[in-house]
This record gives structure tokens, C-alpha cells and sequence, in this order.
């Protein structure tokens, strides 16, 4: 029987967010206390609502841009998820000092606050935006390129940080280099949505899904239950090895764009018959996208015990369901 995590104090930061919600509803089921810091800038109230009268669930409304809110949030805290972030490449671009102000100064407050709380281990989202322009296949974790936006330099830092305060502080962390992250609760509205609910809105609305470039580049999708099995392994492992580094956190397969388009449309067609006809518009390819994306997850899978169980397809029918279930939101 696979070993989890119960009986402790987490604070899960961002935890009103797409992965961060899976992460507080996961906990509270293994009879953990979990403690939400989100300041719902990009969190969903409604992503929480199903836990707000669980005694073992509390919410702190505040920013990891001010450490007082860090600190109120991890006082307590056995261990540290930490989620909170402002995503997107195309937002970064956009908006590179808030980007820089939430994802740089608001991870040095929760490392320093979560140092003084004394917590047992720092388990951080890193991201695979830190290969930017290398090329080499599979990615590999040590071996990046240099950042094609402002996000991955953000993302970049963090691990810079992370790295300082293990060997300062003596703290134990670890960063998760996740890689296209898709799932439940992943938010397809806005500028800055990810490319699988982007897609999925449209195709339940019967509308042709937009593709950046002609579809030939490649991602290494991730099921959100795979990252959730990652996290758990971080807090739980006990082999000196496997503390302050970094991980590849992914399914170990590669999906093009067109191939996934044409997934996610047979997989809502169970729903719909008339979205099978629906076929993706092309357009222009976005500026800082990184071309073929890949993980090496041996590292993952030997040091943690990280085994990946959602092959793309079967990924996107569980999200599909999940999509479909929630349309009248979506639309």
C-alpha cells in the first residue's frame, strides 16, 4: 500500500488556485489540517467552497507580497506547499514587474516566514519554462537554457532561493518542475488561460479551437492527479538524496498541439456528436513559446518514487468529463 500523508499541519499557498484547490481537497480527505493563503488575485472562491465548513480547513485572505500574511498563514505549519504564483508566459511579457514582485519577493517572504516557523520541509511549483531556448530532449534537470520571458526567470530565481536557503538555513526544500499541468478546476476565461480549458470552452460551444503557430509544437501534458501524487512524495520521503533539488514533474510523453486539439474533440464528442466537426483555426505563433517540451522524469521517479499513472488520452477523457459537467461556467 502506497504510503500518505496524514494527521499534519499544511499551509497551501495559492491554495484557492487551479492545482492548489486539488492539493486542500486531497489533504483534508487524508485527515490532515490544511490552512489556504490565497489572495484570490487569480484563486476562485468557489474552487474552496466546498471546504469552508471543514473544522480541519482554514483560509487566510491575504498576499505572500506582504510577510505578515506569511507569517500569520505558517504559524504552526509542519510543511509548506507552495502554489501561489502569477503564471503565464503572455502575462509576464505583458507585465514583467508584478510578475517579478509576486513570483521573486513573494517567494523570499514565504521561504523567510516559513524558516522562522521552523517547518519541517518547503515543497515549491517550480516550472519547465526554466529550459527556455535548449533544445536538447528530453529536459533534463540539470541542464537549462537561458529564460525566453520574464515568468521563467521569475520561476528561475525561485530555485535560486530555495537552493541559498538550504544551504544557509539549513532548510529542507524542493522544487517541482511542472510541465503543462491540466485538470479539474483549471480556469479556461481570461487572457492568460491555458491552452486545454482554452480549447475545451470552445469545442463545447462548437467553436473552432485557436491554435498559436501550425500545431506541429509539442508539450508534455501533465494530469493534475499526477502532480498531486508528486507533491505528496515530496513531504513524505525520507532519502537525504532527495532533498534541496529539483524535479521534473510530468508524464514522460510528448503531444502536439494538432494531437491534442484532435484528443480533447474526440473525447467531448462522447458528450456532443456535433463537436467531432469542429476543426482547430490557426493562427500566428506566440512570442517567448518555447517549441517541443519534454521530461526526463527518472530523476522523479528513482529519488521520490514519482510514478506517473494518466497517459495523455486518458488524462483529457477524465478532464473532458470534468469540462462537461461544468459547461454552463465555461461559456
Amino acid at each position: 500500500m502506497t504510503e500518505t500523508i496524514t494527521h499534519a499541519r499544511i499551509l497551501v499557498t495559492g491554495g484557492a488556485g487551479f492545482i492548489g484547490s486539488n492539493l486542500v481537497e486531497k489533504l483534508l480527505r487524508q485527515d490532515n489540517e490544511v490552512v489556504c493563503l490565497d489572495n484570490f488575485l487569480t484563486g476562485k472562491r468557489e474552487n474552496i467552497e466546498p471546504f469552508r465548513n471543514d473544522p480541519h480547513f482554514r483560509l487566510v485572505e491575504g498576499d505572500i507580497r506582504s510577510i505578515a500574511d506569511c507569517r500569520r498563514a505558517v504559524d504552526g505549519a509542519d510543511y509548506v506547499l507552495h502554489e501561489a504564483a502569477l503564471g503565464s508566459v503572455p502575462r509576464s511579457i505583458a507585465d514583467p514587474m508584478t510578475s517579478t514582485d509576486i513570483n521573486i519577493s513573494g517567494f523570499v517572504n514565504m521561504l523567510w516566514a516559513a524558516k522562522e516557523a521552523g517547518v519541517k520541509r518547503f515543497v515549491y511549483a517550480a516550472s519547465s519554462s526554466v529550459y527556455g531556448d535548449s533544445r536538447e530532449l528530453p529536459k533534463v534537470e540539470e541542464r537549462i537554457g537561458k529564460p525566453l520571458s520574464p515568468y521563467a526567470i521569475t520561476k528561475y530565481v525561485n530555485e535560486l532561493y530555495a537552493a541559498n536557503f538550504s544551504a544557509l538555513y539549513g532548510m529542507e526544500t524542493i522544487g517541482l518542475r511542472y510541465f503543462n499541468v491540466y485538470g479539474r478546476r483549471q480556469d479556461p476565461s481570461g487572457a492568460y488561460a491555458a491552452v486545454i480549458p482554452k480549447f475545451a470552452a470552445a469545442l463545447i460551444r462548437r467553436e473552432p479551437p485557436h491554435i498559436n503557430g501550425d500545431g506541429s509544437n509539442s508539450r508534455d501534458f501533465t494530469y493534475v492527479d499526477d502532480v498531486l501524487q508528486a507533491n505528496e512524495r515530496a513531504l513524505l520521503t525520507r532519502n537525504p538524496e532527495a532533498l534541496n533539488t529539483v524535479y521534473n514533474i510530468a508524464r514522460g510523453e510528448r503531444t502536439t498541439l494538432n494531437e491534442l486539439a484532435e484528443i480533447l474533440r474526440d473525447a467531448l464528442s462522447a458528450y456532443d456528436p456535433a463537436i467531432a466537426a469542429v476543426c482547430p483555426e490557426h493562427g500566428p505563433a506566440r512570442k517567448g513559446d518555447v517549441a517541443h517540451s519534454l521530461a526526463d522524469i527518472s530523476k522523479a521517479v528513482r529519488l521520490l518514487g514519482y510514478t506517473p499513472r494518466f497517459p495523455v488520452r486518458e488524462g483529457l477523457r477524465n478532464a473532458a468529463a470534468w469540462y462537461w459537467e461544468n459547461r454552463l461556467t465555461l461559456r
